[in-house]
C-alpha cells in the first residue's frame, strides 16, 4: 500500500495532468550502468598496485578503503546495487579483466578473460554489462597517441584492442539477451600547438574502419563513439574532437554518438546537443558526470545541468534510443558513497523529467502561452519530487532519505577500514 505522503503528492501531480504511477513505472524499466572505474580510481587489475596514468585525466584524492583487486571491487558494488532502487547495468574497462596470474597485452583479451563478470552479474540480477577498451595507463599510449600515432605498429597493436574489445561486448549481449554498448575513448591529443591537424584525423578515420570492420550482431553489439574538449596535458588540439566524431558516426549512420557531459567547456550545456544529435545518429550513449571545471568528474548531483539533460531526453521521446550510463571518479570521499548518490541523483534528474505536465506545457508553447509556460516551469519546482522519490525507495525495498549512509558506515567500519 502506497504511503499517505505519497498519496499526497500523486494528488498534486495529478492537478497538473501528471500520473507518478507511469513515472514511476518508466523509471524502473530504465537501467543506468554503474561505471567500474569509480571503485578503484581507474587503475584496473592487469598488474598489482596498478594506477591511472596518461589520457590527460586523474583521480584526486587518497580516501581510504580502494578496492585493490577483483573480489574486493564485486563486494563493493554488491553493496551499491543493494542501495539503488531498480536494476541497472554495470560498465567494465578493459583493463578490469580476470586475468589470472599470466599477464595478457591489452591486443590479446579475450571474452574468456571476462566470464567471470558475466557469471557475477547473472547471479546478482543485473540488467547486463558494457565496455570500453582501454586506450591509456600502457606504454604503448605513453607518448599521449593510440589509434591515430604515427607509427603504423602501435596503430595497429591499438587497432587489435578495439577490435578485440567490441568481440568482447557482443559477448555480454548474447549472454544477457540485451546489447552491450561498447564505447571508444582515446586520449589522442597535444599539449601544444600542432601545425597538422588533418593527418592525425586521417590516420584515427582509418583505423576507426579497420576496428569496425569486423561485423557483430546488432542485437548483440551498440558501438559508440566518444570525444572530448582537452585535457590535462592535451590542452591544444584533441584528434577525436566532438566534431571530428559526430562527423564520423553520421557518415557511418550505425554508432551511437557519446555525450559526456565533462567532456566540453564548462559553460556549454550537452542537454542542447540532444535533439540535434538524435536527428543524424541511430542512438545516443550519455556519460553522466559533473565537470565543475572542464572533465573534473565530480560525482553527479541532481543540479539544474543533469535535470536539463534528461528533461531533453524525456522531452524529445528519446529514453528508447539513449543508453545511460556514469563516468566520474572521486577518490577524496568514500568510494561507495560516491557511487550511490551519484547514481541516485540521475534517478531522481530522470524521475524529474518524467514528472513534467508535458501535455501542458506543450500545449502552452504551441499556442504561445509563454506565460502559462514560464508558470508551469516554476510550480514544477516547487511540487513535492522527494515523496515520488521516496515512494520508489520503498517499492524497491532500498532506504530513503540518506538512510543509505547508515549502511555505507558500517561497511566501512567493518570492511575498508581493513584494506
Amino acid at each position: 500500500m502506497s504511503s499517505s505522503a505519497y498519496t499526497t503528492a500523486r494528488e498534486s501531480y495529478a492537478a497538473l495532468g501528471v500520473d507518478t504511477e507511469a513515472a514511476l513505472t518508466r523509471l524502473a524499466a530504465t537501467p543506468i550502468s554503474l561505471h567500474c572505474w569509480q571503485g578503484d580510481d581507474v587503475g584496473g587489475f592487469e598488474n598489482p598496485n596498478a594506477t591511472l596514468s596518461g589520457g590527460g585525466i586523474q583521480a584526486t584524492g587518497n580516501y581510504s578503503g580502494k578496492a585493490r583487486n577483483l573480489h574486493e571491487l564485486r563486494q563493493d558494488l554488491e553493496l551499491v546495487y543493494k542501495l539503488l532502487p531498480g536494476r541497472h547495468r554495470l560498465n567494465l574497462h578493459a583493463i578490469y579483466g580476470d586475468f589470472g596470474p599470466q599477464p595478457v597485452d591489452r591486443d590479446a583479451i579475450e571474452p574468456r578473460h571476462f566470464a567471470s563478470w558475466i557469471d557475477w552479474a547473472k547471479a546478482r540480477g543485473l540488467h547486463g554489462l558494457d565496455f570500453n577498451p582501454s586506450c591509456f595507463s600502457h606504454p604503448l599510449a605513453a607518448a599521449g597517441t593510440t589509434l591515430s600515432h604515427p607509427d603504423a605498429g602501435i596503430r595497429d597493436f591499438w587497432i587489435r584492442h578495439c577490435a578485440a574489445a567490441r568481440r568482447i561486448g557482443a559477448g555480454f549481449g548474447e549472454a544477457f539477451g540485451s546489447p552491450a554498448v561498447n564505447n571508444i575513448w582515446i586520449p589522442d591529443a597535444s599539449k601544444d600547438v600542432p601545425y597538422d591537424r588533418l593527418e592525425p584525423r586521417r590516420r584515427l578515420a582509418a583505423s576507426l574502419d579497420r576496428v569496425f570492420a569486423e561485423k557483430l550482431p546488432a542485437k548483440h553489439l551498440i558501438d559508440a563513439v566518444e570525444s572530448k574538449l582537452f585535457g590535462i596535458g592535451a590542452e591544444s588540439y584533441t584528434v577525436g574532437s566532438h566534431e571530428f566524431y559526430l562527423g564520423y558516426a553520421i557518415k557511418r549512420g550505425d554508432l551511437a554518438y557519446c555525450l559526456d557531459a565533462g567532456h566540453f567547456h564548462p559553460t556549454e550545456s550537452i542537454a542542447d546537443k540532444i535533439s540535434a544529435i538524435l536527428q543524424n545518429t541511430p542512438s545516443l550513449l550519455l556519460h553522466v558526470s559533473r565537470g565543475v571545471r572542464w572533465d573534473s568528474d565530480h560525482v553527479v548531483i541532481c543540479d539544474d545541468a543533469t535535470r536539463a539533460i534528461f528533461e531533453e531526453v524525456v522531452r524529445g521521446n528519446f529514453l528508447d534510443r539513449t543508453m545511460i550510463g556514469l563516468d566520474y571518479f572521486d577518490a577524496s570521499i568514500n568510494r561507495i558513497a560516491a557511487w550511490v548518490i551519484g547514481t541516485r541523483a540521475a534517478q531522481k534528474a530522470l524521475l524529474a523529467a518524467l514528472l513534467e505536465p508535458s501535455a501542458r506545457l506543450r500545449n502552452a508553447e504551441e499556442f504561445g502561452n509563454h506565460a502559462l509556460r514560464l508558470a508551469l516551469f516554476e510550480e514544477c519546482r516547487a511540487l513535492p519530487l522527494g515523496l515520488v522519490w521516496d515512494e520508489f525507495c520503498r517499492r524497491h525495498d532500498t532506504p530513503s532519505g540518506i538512510g543509505f549512509m547508515d549502511e555505507i558506515a558500517v561497511y566501512e567500519q567493518k570492511i575498508l577500514s581493513a584494506r
